[in-house]
């Protein structure tokens, strides 16, 4: 039999960025974004005035159909008005427009060229923007140098994300020299702001000892704050250290539960955990068809290095059991498999 895995230590270091439309509806007059249910007269008389917010509002209505049908056609119309008068939040959201070609043909040179102008203005989500586009060499040849000057712009503002983006860039050692305790420095920022992905890291730095003490009760509780916000490899690796009493007392139940939580999710090293779990009995009454249901789940998704070692733990499961089990298992994992891809 092949033994539970070992920690899987492996850190988040990809750049975590999002084109999000900024929707806020700012400059309704008289009502909340919240409560509109149709453009107000006075914010459309205003827009026609060229009330740069009140611009900025019709088109972050028209973007999110609230009170009128959405068309970002209409968004960007509005937007640009808003734009071509300095508003930074509009400046930011025809940069996204560009970025995602959404009511304009795909431009990154566009997307770069809004960006820029709001991050001059220090829009934190823009100067992330423009970061992001650096570091991946969308509408301008790759740059981590620049990169990192516009993530520390965002970041010294304390927007999280960016954060996170300096840790990684100091974990790996790209725009600025390898540094374990910049990174942890940073990660610790975002995560005291609820950032999961920073928070999952500093969980990886306590139990390595990369820039910290190695300390596996710090591990666990960083873990557990990424866990409680949902995050599946922050849950897996939970389990891990209840399954061998790693920062914890040992505990199989609670190792099955966070195993179970994070396979729930499709994690496949979790689920992997989870069907040995069931075929050792071990937090769980011996089940060889909920084993093989999950170490099958598990196979068809690992990578290639390691499916061939959980296609034959799942065949050694399948020579202990029953036809009438094996095809039990098969259609759970398929009943899984099918609820899974439509949520």
């Amino acid at each position: 039999m092949i033994p539970l895995l070992v920690l899987q230590r492996h850190f988040v270091t990809r750049w975590l960025g999002t084109y999000g439309l900024t929707l806020s509806l700012v400059g309704l007059i008289g009502h909340s974004a919240a409560c509109a249910q149709t453009p107000q007269p006075a914010t459309q008389q205003s827009a026609d005035r060229s009330n740069a917010d009140a611009q900025y509002t019709l088109g972050s209505m028209h973007a999110s159909g609230r009170g009128v049908p959405q068309d970002f056609r209409q968004a960007e119309a509005w937007w640009r008005k808003a734009a071509d008068q300095g508003h930074a939040e509009a400046q930011h959201n025809l940069g996204v427009m560009y970025a995602t070609g959404q009511g304009v043909p795909q431009d990154f040179t566009q997307a770069m060229a809004w960006y820029r102008q709001a991050a001059d203005q220090s829009h934190a989500d823009a100067q992330f923007s423009l970061a992001l586009m650096y570091a991946t060499g969308q509408g301008v040849p790759q740059d981590f140098r620049q990169a990192e000057a516009w993530w520390r712009k965002a970041a010294d503002q304390g927007y999280a994300p960016a954060q996170f983006s300096l840790g990684n860039m100091y974990r790996v050692g790209r725009g600025v020299p390898q540094d374990f305790t910049q990174a942890v420095a940073w990660w610790r920022k975002a995560a005291d702001q609820g950032h999961a992905d920073a928070q999952y890291n500093l969980g990886v730095m306590n139990a390595t000892g990369q820039g910290v003490p190695q300390d596996d009760a710090r591990a666990v509780a960083w873990w557990r704050k990424a866990a409680d916000q949902g995050y599946a490899p922050a849950r897996f690796s939970l389990g891990v250290m209840y399954e061998n009493g790693q920062g914890v007392p040992q505990d199989f139940t609670q190792a099955r539960a966070w195993y179970r939580q994070a396979a729930d999710q499709g994690h496949v090293d979790a689920q992997y955990n989870l069907g040995v779990m069931y075929d050792l009995g071990q937090g769980v009454p011996q089940d060889y068809v909920e084993a093989h249901k999950w170490l099958s789940l598990a196979t068809s998704s690992a990578a290639r290095d390691t499916q061939k070692a959980y296609a034959s733990y799942r065949d050694a499961t399948a020579q202990v059991m029953t036809r009438a089990q094996l095809r039990e298992a098969q259609k759970r994992a398929a009943d899984w498999r099918a609820a899974f891809e439509k949520r």
